[in-house]
């Protein structure tokens, strides 16, 4: 799969089998800020993902840009990845932090959904 870069849209896409995934960011001066990364499902677990990520990093690189990975997937991709540790943003801030928190707090929502009954109690008696 072939990665294009449209910078007018501010996204990396690619196509695979005639499904869309693109990497989504937003530039402020010298920051790319990496919001999204969406693959759809059919497609997933071929590495798409790492592809497009790759390529805004490479891209963020070659401009002399910052990173801040807002991105969960991008996030846990630039733990894994050390050599991209020199275009991350060094300085957090609380807005960040609880943007970061947020955004778990809406995976968590997703995963275990209020109508879920506790999981905790033992059993139910009658």
């Amino acid at each position: 799969m072939d990665i294009i870069h449209e910078p007018t849209t501010r996204e990396f896409v690619g196509h695979l089998d005639g499904y869309r995934a693109a990497l989504k960011y937003d530039l402020d001066g010298d920051l790319m800020i990496i919001t999204h990364t969406r693959v759809p499902e059919i497609i997933r677990h071929r590495g798409l993902a790492a592809k497009l990520t790759c390529a805004a990093l490479d891209t963020a690189r070659a401009a002399g840009w910052t990173v801040r990975p807002e991105c969960l997937y991008t996030l846990a991709f630039l733990r894994a990845h050390g050599e991209y540790s020199d275009l991350v943003e060094t300085t957090p801030s609380e807005a960040r932090r609880r943007h970061a928190d947020a955004l778990l707090d809406e995976a968590l929502e997703e995963s275990f959904p209020a109508s879920d009954p506790p999981a905790v109690g033992g059993y139910l008696h009658s």
